[in-house]
């Protein structure tokens, strides 16, 4: 039995009246869920607990069985982790994007236009990140570049603190949601005068891309501990993914990470190469498990795009979902394939929710009946409900405990 695991990251919306007061998941075009959920089965998951933020970290975290309130050490030492960043006893790590403010204010009067820089390239923020690090490391502070506006800073002996997240506050004022901590907020603003005027924003600005002209620290934790995914489950696993939370998460786990060329978090991500990549590590690199993890739905509702949205919902199911499962189908495979979200991030908000999202299981050889459609309407109303997230993978590889 081989497993594949789907998860269309912030997949799940609210009703838009744009769409007729559907959801995206429930107006897109997407025959290949609907196939495999009229065989197999849905319902809803609490992947959040009400304890803790609604982040990816924790939410796929719970998706892959482990318990956050126990696992999670924060956000950015798993991404770290995939970076290759040495984390060393005592250190504490933070996420540090390139974020996009407006110009013309006082620092703490700028308005956060883009948490992602329009989605920067990035070799385009690692020539920014080398002005960062020219100004800033030092023996207590390095900054390392990560995946477009996505970077790391190490804080020797440092403190664990509390940070905003910028996706949480684009089009508001920031001096709400600026750090307490003087020496980080000193470093924000002063990336402002380092990064706004530098050759490459100058550029970028011409070219009418939003400029990468400020840091942003958040997503403070130590270096994770995470039980080995295969001594937990049996399931030699590998995973996919643009994102350098989810290697991290693979990395800490003992997962085998796969590269896919064009992959890049984005709606313009290579959907076909994901598929072909989950097929070959299912039958020609002898793993049992594979975490397809595809960012962008996520990114679409964070810039408010119902349409996009739609369009990276649709993709998932043309190009990933549909490929894999008539790959595995016409080579007589048995497999097992749950798709869901993370959370959802609703376009009325552009942020995460700690809301339920719906999940689908279905099993090659145990074709089920169900009327039920794959949607956050359609879950619900079937009274299927886990409400510990962590239950969900004992569930889908079938395992006691």
């Amino acid at each position: 039995m081989k497993y594949i695991v789907i998860l269309a990251d912030g997949m799940a919306d609210e009703p838009l009246k744009e769409f007729g007061g559907k959801t995206p998941m429930e107006y897109a075009c997407t025959p290949a869920m609907d196939s495999l959920a009229a065989k197999g089965s849905v319902g809803m998951v609490q992947t959040v607990p009400a304890s803790m933020k609604p982040g990816s970290d924790v939410a796929n975290l719970s998706v892959l069985g482990y318990d956050p309130t126990t696992n999670y050490s924060g956000r950015s030492p798993l991404e770290a982790l995939s970076v290759g960043v040495a984390i060393e006893p005592g250190d504490v790590v933070l996420r540090c994007n390139l974020v996009t403010l407006s110009e013309n204010e006082p620092y703490e009067e700028k308005v956060i236009i883009d948490h992602s820089s329009g989605e920067i390239s990035t070799q385009d923020a690692n020539i920014l990140m080398d002005a960062v690090r020219e100004a800033f490391n030092s023996e207590e502070f390095q900054f390392y570049t990560g995946t477009s506006y996505r970077h790391i800073t190490i804080w020797n002996k440092g403190e664990v603190l509390d940070f905003e997240q910028p996706h949480d506050h684009l089009g508001e004022k920031i001096g709400s949601y600026l750090p307490k901590n003087m020496l980080f907020r000193s470093m924000m603003e002063k990336s402002f005068q380092i990064l706004n005027q530098h050759p490459l924003n100058q550029k970028r600005a011409l070219a009418g891309k939003n400029k990468a002209n400020s840091l942003w620290f958040w997503g403070a934790g130590t270096k994770p501990s995470l039980q080995s995914f295969y001594e937990m489950t049996g399931l030699k696993g590998a995973m996919i993914s643009a994102v350098d939370l989810l290697k991290g998460i693979a990395v800490g786990s003992g997962m085998e990470v796969l590269e896919v060329e064009g992959a890049t978090g984005s709606l313009d991500t290579n959907y076909a190469g994901k598929a072909a990549a989950a097929v070959q590590a299912l039958m020609d690199r002898g793993n049992d498990f594979v975490y397809v993890h595809v960012e962008a739905p996520d990114e679409m509702g964070h810039q408010g795009s119902a349409a996009n949205k739609v369009r990276a919902i649709e993709e998932i199911d043309k190009n990933i979902i549909a490929v894999i499962s008539s790959e595995l189908d016409a080579q007589k495979v048995d497999y097992r394939m749950m798709i869901l979200p993370d959370h959802p991030t609703p376009i009325r908000c552009r942020t995460h929710t700690g809301d339920p999202v719906p999940y689908l299981l279905y099993d090659s050889i145990s074709v089920q009946e169900n009327s039920a459609p794959f949607s956050e309407k359609g879950a619900a109303q079937t009274g299927n409900f886990i409400a510990n997230g962590t239950a969900l993978m004992n569930q889908f590889i079938q395992k006691n405990g």
